[in-house]
């Protein structure tokens, strides 16, 4: 079992996102495991042969094909609106979550059987199906939620992905995503906050802190996409913030010219 929850912090220990306390810990585990040696070395090879590949530029259309995609994608989907199974959520949802961590079956065990307890009390008075689904949706948001709060950036992105999932997101879920926007120490963890806010951006709430977090983000891959999201979004209220920032000496060139250019876009 401590193998195992040495193993899942490697990827962390590699990028320099642990602690010192989990990071020491891990050192001295792998002086006495040589199976978990083995595979931090092999994982570190991989890591470093990963770092030397080429960089890929993408075009500057891509990031508004994606969002293009995606808007196509919420639309069909809140056509079709498929009905599924208790036992189809479960497996989409926690399949692969459950059976890695013994503490979440038995917080999700606990809550299941509540969940056991209403539905037989729906069923007796008639409102099963939309109730039965509240109560689920509620489960989902709260794991969600809890996903984004964990240490591990790993698991706040499989927080991340899921929230993408939700066709009605609660306040405490868009709150999650937007302060893993504005406060998150990795930097592709807000970059897939970014892109995950775009499903919501016709929540008011969602529009106004996309366009206060711009001011706040020191990464320019972040800036760029928060700039290419809000042209996607149309939001006008954004020009002043890019005139505003465009001034800065110390604004990244290229950012720089695409906040230029998101002015000019939103201006007409």
């Amino acid at each position: 079992m401590r193998c195992e929850h040495i193993k899942d912090k490697f990827p962390d220990f590699l990028v320099g996102e642990l602690d010192q306390k989990s990071a020491e810990e891990i050192r001295s585990h792998i002086v006495e495991c040589s199976s978990c040696r083995a595979e931090l070395e092999n994982m570190s090879a991989l890591w470093t042969k990963l770092g030397v590949l080429p960089e890929e530029r993408p075009s500057q259309a891509l990031r508004g094909r994606f969002y293009d995609m995606l808007a196509q994608y919420k639309e069909k989907a809140e056509q079709e609106k498929p009905t599924r199974s208790i036992s189809q959520v479960w497996n989409s949802w926690f399949g692969g979550f459950w059976r890695r961590r013994p503490a979440f079956q038995l917080a999700v065990s606990i809550l299941l059987v509540f969940v056991g307890f209403f539905t037989g009390y729906f069923i007796r008075s008639g409102g099963e199906n939309t109730k039965l689904r509240r109560e689920m949706l509620g489960i989902q948001q709260m794991l969600i939620v809890s996903l984004m709060d964990q240490p591990s950036s790993i698991q706040r992105l499989k927080g991340i992905n899921l929230s993408s999932r939700l066709e009605e997101p609660n306040t405490k879920t868009i709150e999650a995503l937007l302060n893993t926007l504005d406060s998150d120490p990795n930097v592709n963890v807000r970059l897939a906050a970014v892109d995950a806010l775009y499903l919501f951006y016709d929540n008011p709430l969602v529009r106004e802190r996309i366009v206060s977090s711009l001011s706040r983000q020191t990464s320019p891959l972040v800036q760029v996409a928060l700039v290419d999201l809000l042209v996607n979004m149309k939001e006008r209220q954004a020009i002043e913030s890019f005139k505003k920032l465009v001034q800065d000496e110390k604004l990244n060139p290229d950012v720089k010219q695409k906040m230029e250019q998101g002015i000019q876009e939103l201006s007409f």
